[in-house]
């Protein structure tokens, strides 16, 4: 495709975006041949974060704009969380919405709730990538997001579910078995972290919270935590495994974000 002539036609520097195009097109070549990008870029933690806010954010001005009203701010209706991608098995099933299978991950049922989540994103998820890559941080973030749902599936298959919890608690059993492989060196975090798992369990009982897309999470987190290669020499055997896996998930995560977009805006 003539790129410059593309982005000249939009009235944009077209030179430089042909170049950035033609980067994107062999970062992307490269994740087809299990190649992840490395040094500077932002951490998977960090894109997380910001499309969260940003969903929210969009969310919020479209419920606002449709007459809901800036108490959606708080306790957005049911109605708005499922038009932002909440999981909702029978649409999953009836109407082949599978992309609510990870997009429920980045809807929140008010600021509070997002506050929480993203709190414990902030504080965890930096922790868990530094220790295993950006590629298999996002097998794992991908992955727990879709046990805790196919849990909930199981346990209330007509309850709509939002949040990043499940996916958060993928990432606190996967620091509970991958610090237990540490042995001595380990054994903080891993009580840390069992602590925590207890305490976000307890409290979820007490607010009403999603405990099935929590348990399913923790589980498909802690048997990710106990299967990732630990030792240098297999990580790099498996390296290019990895990374294409992640860039799998990865491209998961952006088409479940986009046939989210283009659902908002044809239905």
């Amino acid at each position: 495709m003539d790129w410059k002539r593309f982005f000249d036609q939009l009235g944009m520097n077209g030179t430089r975006w042909q170049w950035k195009m033609m980067k994107y097109e062999r970062t992307f070549k490269g994740l087809l041949r299990g190649k992840m990008p490395s040094g500077a870029g932002p951490q998977v933690t960090q894109i997380l974060l910001v499309t969260n806010l940003v969903l929210f954010t969009l969310m919020i001005l479209h419920g606002t704009a449709v007459g809901f009203g800036l108490g959606s701010f708080i306790n957005p209706p049911t109605q708005l969380l499922l038009a932002w991608g909440g999981q909702f098995w029978p649409a999953v099933l009836k109407y082949d919405q599978w992309w609510r299978c990870l997009t429920y991950a980045f809807v929140h049922g008010g600021i509070i709730h997002l506050a929480f989540n993203m709190m414990v994103l902030y504080q965890v998820g930096p922790l868990i990538e530094s220790e295993v890559g950006r590629a298999r941080f996002t097998i794992l973030y991908t992955l727990t997001a879709l046990t805790g749902t196919i849990a909930g599936y199981f346990w209330h298959p007509m309850t709509p579910v939002v949040g990043a919890s499940g996916a958060l608690f993928g990432l606190i059993g996967f620091a509970i078995s991958w610090y237990h492989r540490m042995g001595g060196a380990g054994e903080a975090l891993r009580n840390f972290m069992l602590r925590w798992a207890l305490f976000a369990f307890v409290f979820g009982l007490l607010v009403g919270a999603d405990n099935a897309a929590h348990l399913g999470g923790l589980v498909g987190g802690a048997v990710l935590g106990f299967l990732f290669p630990n030792t240098y020499r297999l990580k790099k055997q498996l390296e290019p495994l990895f990374n294409l896996l992640g860039a799998i998930c990865g491209l998961a995560l952006v088409t479940s974000l986009i046939m989210l977009g283009i659902w908002l805006i044809t239905g």
